[in-house]
């Protein structure tokens, strides 16, 4: 079980560093390579980039269960 959980973490952690260096940031991010910087805004953020900020925290809170899960697994 600790095995699957640091596999798991591994690919989280990876996802998490690639979803966050698609992000905006004061200039052009790297997302407007997939059409961020194309699509019209709505609320200030394009849509592209909001699905981005749900995805990113998805991931982020996968990976916050993973790491309390190892801890569990491994405390136990």
């Amino acid at each position: 079980m600790a095995l699957a959980l640091s596999i798991f973490l591994v690919i989280t952690s990876l996802l998490m560093i690639l979803l966050v260096l698609l992000h905006k940031g004061k200039g052009a991010g790297l997302s407007d390579l997939f059409g961020g910087g194309i699509s019209s805004n709505y609320g200030g953020s394009s849509v592209v980039e909001r699905n981005l900020d749900r995805i990113t925290i998805v991931v982020g809170g996968l990976w916050f269960a993973g790491v309390v899960g190892l801890s569990l697994v491994l405390k136990g």
